[in-house]
């Protein structure tokens, strides 16, 4: 199902707006991609660059091109391990979040 516009436009209101949300989807977008689904994973990182650091700002930090991490966080792309680790520490370092593991016993 496609997305329409005005939800995208709202959920990048509403990460804008609303730090917690922001750091709960930057959670999320995480556990999707350890859960195997890399496309919903990638899509709510995207999100996260595009409300918060921009692709301009990814690019430098990252030292990849724009139109590199463009195909890197699109639903189809597929990122390496050393990649993906960059971008998710650039996006990180930008909202200020300090991550905290913990696991659950089976």
């Amino acid at each position: 199902m496609a997305l329409t516009r005005d939800y995208k436009e709202t959920v990048l209101a509403r990460i804008k707006s609303d730090p917690e949300f922001a750091r709960a989807l930057y959670a999320e977008a995480l556990d999707a991609i350890l859960e195997g689904e890399t496309a919903e994973g990638l899509s709510m990182l995207r999100d996260l660059v595009h409300a918060e650091i921009t692709f301009k700002e990814l690019a430098r930090q990252t030292g990849f091109d724009e139109k590199s991490l463009h195909r890197i966080l699109s639903r189809r792309g597929n990122p390496t391990a050393r990649t993906l680790a960059k971008i998710v520490v650039a996006i990180r370092e930008d909202m200020g979040v300090v991550p905290r593991v913990s696991v659950a016993t089976a």
